[in-house]
């Protein structure tokens, strides 16, 4: 997976960087983000569902493997949250001429990323173990709930600049923008996104275990 996640990751800084793209009102060069700023919250949403996956099974069985697997999940989703709303404002600034542009898609993410900020924060906020992992497996279902109409229903009522908001055609307005090279790009960096934040997931996971196995030897 490594392995992979690295050759797909270079394959895509390098085709995205030099092969041509469509040459779009307003867009223009900045259509390139596409290849960042999409995949990023493609790889935050699942990796929020496998943070959820193990949540559920904590609730059904309160293994601290469970819950373990659980908060790192939501740890490196949340922060490709971050770097997909912060890769946004940057593409916003070129495209809508301000970083923040108070669009509801904007404001729905950046609530959501503080939803499951609040998350990390009850968690540091209990001890006992037993109690931190329901409590937060609980919470967790909600912020996953919350995440939902924040990012995809609200929008999509409201008059918005983002595709797939405000009656915009939501994933399609990419794909019809993105010609079949823009597409070999595209597609291998959801891939490409969501295995290193896997990776980056299982790394952060072994050293949890370790840590656990020092302070219980």
């Amino acid at each position: 997976m490594k392995v992979a996640a690295v050759v797909l990751l270079v394959y895509v800084h390098t085709a995205g960087l030099l092969w041509d793209v469509p040459r779009l009102d307003i867009l223009n060069e900045s259509i390139r983000a596409v290849y960042f700023h999409v995949p990023m919250w493609f790889g935050m949403i699942l990796l929020y569902c496998l943070s959820v996956y193990y949540a559920v099974r904590y609730l059904r069985n309160p293994l601290e493997e469970y819950d373990i697997r659980s908060v790192e999940f939501a740890h490196v989703g949340t922060a490709f949250g971050i770097l997909g709303l912060l890769t946004g404002m940057l593409w916003a600034r070129y495209t809508w001429g301000a970083y923040w542009h108070g669009d509801p898609k904007q404001t729905g993410s950046a609530i959501s990323l503080l939803v499951y900020l609040a998350y990390f924060v009850l968690r540091a906020s209990l001890e006992n173990q037993e109690q931190r992992g329901r409590l937060s497996a609980v919470y967790n279902l909600f912020a996953f709930a919350a995440m939902i109409p924040l990012i995809w229903i609200i929008p999509r009522l409201q008059s918005s600049l983002h595709p797939g908001s405000g009656g915009n055609p939501g994933f399609r307005a990419y794909d019809e923008d993105m010609d079949a090279s823009m597409r070999r790009v595209f597609y291998p960096a959801v891939i490409a996104w969501f295995l290193v934040g896997y990776w980056i997931s299982t790394l952060r996971i072994k050293i949890r275990k370790l840590q656990l196995i020092h302070i219980n030897s």
